[in-house]
């Protein structure tokens, strides 16, 4: 008599399974291979699925010592970091045949602790803006996001309870917001970098893909070594800031209706609620994404050097012109845009509350059409600029109930606090 699909786990509950002696490592990673081949045709979040590799790791887990924190819980790794063995692609037919020859740290970290790597998921090209295959679980017919779609997309469709995720200017917190999952940008470089290929040094951050925050402080926690508090049970803060920031022209119709009921309902919560940040430090966020985009240019234009030496005509047109306006960017603005965005980050440290936490919208609204690209990283770039950590909590949606994120955003290393304010959002807000 068949019983049915198996549950879908979350991280935190795999692995109490598996410590309690009711589920192996196998059988693990078996239920969620199953769901991918049921649900990879539609959703085409997948470079590579790495079966007998990860079927390998597990049995190994089963029969050998004590892994450590992740031990028999399944990652999926964008297709920027380099994963022994599997491809290394980078959305970009310059590299369809490149397999890494090692692990990119955070890679190796995780599976030092026990992780099992399923495979590679779908990027844009070079993390960049032209769209990938993969479609939206959460939203049919809608983009996932960019970059980190194939990451967001597995998590949402319950393929895999965590994933790698990196951003630039949105790329972790848009296609969180659009797929209905869990995204974290933790402060800049607090996940080690090296063996993920850069797009722009200044920016670039490691992120993570859950369906709920246990889950994203498990494994940040196993990433880092760093203690970042209990995430249960979910206490209502005490203050908290709101602030629709310079890009609310950019907010659509339906993220107005739904933000402002939003606000409505923090309110009946009786949290203490502030209206923006403070004044002197707002004041100088007005032109940050312009600067984001002019620095982002020019250092993309850099790390993509070999390949617009080795490839120009496989590059996309839209990445080509980015790369052309960073080249062509000449040296005294060049010089200016960085010692702007050190200043603007040395104000972010001297002006906001080491605890600061504070709510904008994660996107412009709900996921816009499959054809019409990625959608805009308007919300995201101030903070992509100054390096604090993000968070997107899946808790408003649209009339079609199509998902958009509460993006929660602390003042530089408060981590734990935005964890911990996501925690309470999702506990108190979400839906089903």
């Amino acid at each position: 008599m068949s019983t049915g699909p198996a549950p879908v786990l979350s991280a935190v509950e795999t692995r109490t399974a598996i410590a309690a002696g009711k589920l192996t490592a196998e059988q693990a990673t078996r239920d969620l291979l199953a769901r991918i081949e049921a649900l990879e045709p539609t959703t085409e979040a997948w470079v590579a699925v790495d079966t007998e590799g990860a079927l390998d790791a597990a049995r190994a887990l089963d029969h050998g010592p004590e892994g450590g924190l992740l031990h028999g819980v399944s990652f999926g790794v964008k297709d920027i970091f380099a994963a022994k063995d599997l491809p290394w692609r980078c959305g970009s037919p310059i590299w369809s045949d490149r397999i890494a020859g090692f692990d990119a740290a955070s890679v190796a970290i995780a599976r030092a602790a026990g992780a099992i790597i399923l495979g590679k998921t779908e990027t844009t090209e070079f993390a960049g803006y032209k769209a990938s295959r993969t479609h939206n679980p959460a939203a049919p017919g809608r983009t996932p996001g960019g970059s980190s779609s194939g990451s967001a997309a597995a998590v949402s469709a319950g393929m895999v309870p965590l994933a790698f995720g990196t951003q630039t200017s949105g790329s972790v917190i848009r296609p969180a917001s659009f797929c209905g999952v869990v995204g974290y940008k933790p402060s800049f470089d607090l996940i080690e970098p090296s063996g993920v290929a850069p797009l722009a040094r200044s920016l670039d951050t490691v992120g993570l893909f859950a369906r709920d925050v246990p889950d994203i402080v498990f494994a940040l926690q196993a990433l880092t070594s760093l203690d970042f508090g209990p995430s249960e049970p979910a206490l209502r803060p005490a203050k908290l800031g709101l602030f629709r920031s310079a890009a609310w022209s950019a907010a659509e119709p339906d993220l107005v209706t739904a933000w402002e009921a939003f606000e409505r309902d923090l309110e009946a919560t009786g949290v203490a609620l502030a209206d923006t940040l403070p004044g002197p430090f707002v004041a100088r966020l007005d032109d940050v994404m312009d600067l984001h985009a002019r620095i982002m240019a020019v250092e993309a234009s850099e790390a993509l050097a070999h390949e617009a030496a080795i490839a120009p005509e496989l590059l996309s047109p839209g990445l080509a012109d980015q790369l052309a306006e960073g080249r062509a960017t000449d040296s005294a603005l060049r010089h200016a845009d960085r010692q702007a965005m050190i200043g603007l980050r040395a104000a972010a440290v001297a002006g906001l509350a080491p605890d600061a936490v504070w709510l904008t919208p994660a996107t412009c609204g709900a996921a816009p059409d499959w054809h019409s690209g990625t959608g805009n990283p308007a919300f995201n770039r101030t903070w992509s600029l100054l390096g604090l950590p993000a968070c997107s909590v899946p808790i408003l949606s649209d009339p079609q109930g199509r998902p958009i994120g509460v993006q929660v955003v602390g003042a530089m290393g408060n981590d734990a606090g935005v964890l911990a304010v996501s925690n309470w959002l999702m506990t108190t807000f979400a839906k089903g």
